[in-house]
């Protein structure tokens, strides 16, 4: 079930909603339905090559030798 990161218009926080099929988010701030989806980062968990947990983010990458399965640099 995807959870969708939005910001509202109208009182201009952010918040994270599960929606279902066609359901339209609403601000549990303002109970406003002017809402925009936002674009999320997203991380996961794999395997390194010795069988090592490693954590990689999309965007937040610590170093610039990171790729989604191993660090070369930092060893994250």
């Amino acid at each position: 079930m995807p959870i969708y990161e939005y910001r509202c218009d109208v009182c201009e926080k952010n918040f994270e909603c599960l929606i279902l099929g066609n359901e339209k988010p609403e601000c549990p701030s303002c109970n406003s339905k002017k809402v925009k989806k936002l674009i999320s980062s997203c991380s996961f968990f794999s395997k390194g090559s010795h069988g090592q947990t490693v954590k990689a983010a999309a965007s937040n990458s610590p170093c610039s030798g990171c790729t989604a399965t191993s660090c070369t640099t930092c060893s994250q």
